[in-house]
């Protein structure tokens, strides 16, 4: 079982309080170990993939589609003798039948016009009794998480897709409910082996913060190099720096917002996130 110390020390400069829950949910779900075989299903820019070399023996492997995500998985990766990165689509893994022991699929389904179709791809080459870890956002997400959507989709039924103000719709195709995620899920042919749903309180407007502002002038270079480092979720120093550098003053405000935050929220509730592991039927 992987120490619940290391994965706090891991997201410890994560300002997305919801992300720090996703990587705890991949890994008690998951639990990497030597003799796994792991892949990373839209791996984006190496995140999971340097998570779970730093604290297992797994392998693990990264499926990703965007060459320059690709790019900047293997630049983060390069410590850790970075693992095979694969540049291909969900639809049609280039890997044989039931090749990974787990996979990690989180934050992805949402950017796929036909989710079912990839889950069911990922299933192929899934060993039975394999396991996914699916995350994704909450249709029913709280209103201060991204008041601006929430106030769009209340009043006029419409959204902010793209753009500095796009908010948890940024690049999403689709945002989920539980019914539609188990659909999805279950269409593939897999069996629902967990269900969770987190974050429901929030410093107000916390994604356009730390995804319309913060993440585009840290990809920028346009922060100062302790704040940079205080910012960058590739950094697993666990080290913040200084308690007055402004990034963790607003790290600690996040946090004590996030204080009453449940790893499982009652059903019902609004959540920015909801998971399910997902299980390869043995036949």
């Amino acid at each position: 079982m992987t120490n619940p110390d290391i994965i706090a020390h891991m997201v410890r400069n994560e300002a997305d309080m919801s992300y720090r829950k996703r990587v705890q949910t991949v890994f008690e779900w998951l639990q990497p170990q030597a003799g796994d075989r792991i892949l990373d299903a839209g791996c984006g820019r190496g995140f999971y993939l340097k998570f779970v070399r730093y604290a297992s023996d797994a392998s693990i492997v990264g499926l990703e589609l965007e060459l320059p995500f690709l790019r900047t998985a293997k630049h983060a990766l390069t410590e850790f003798q970075y693992p095979p990165l694969v540049n291909a689509s969900l639809y049609d893994p280039p890997f044989p039948n039931a090749t990974f022991d787990k996979i990690v699929l989180s934050e992805v389904l949402e950017h796929v016009p036909d989710d079912a179709g990839a889950l069911g791809s990922l299933s192929r080459i899934l060993k039975p009794g394999g396991l996914i870890a699916i995350t994704v956002p909450n249709a029913n997400y709280p209103f201060w998480w991204d008041p601006i959507n929430k106030s769009l989709e209340t009043l006029f039924q419409t959204h902010i897709q793209r753009g500095p103000l796009a908010g948890i719709w940024a690049n999403h195709m689709r945002l989920y409910s539980p019914e539609q995620l188990r659909d999805s899920v279950t269409s593939a042919g897999l069996e629902i082996a967990g269900e969770r749903a987190f974050t429901h309180h929030s410093f107000p407007f916390i994604h356009n913060i730390v995804y319309g502002f913060g993440k585009t002038v840290l990809e920028a270079g346009m922060l100062p190099k302790d704040m940079a480092s205080a910012a960058d979720r590739h950094n697993l120093s666990g080290k913040r720096g200084s308690v007055l550098n402004p990034v963790n003053l607003g790290l600690s405000i996040f946090e004590w917002y996030d204080r009453n935050n449940a790893m499982d929220e009652p059903p019902g509730r609004s959540t920015v996130n909801l998971c399910i592991l997902a299980r390869k039927p043995v036949r």
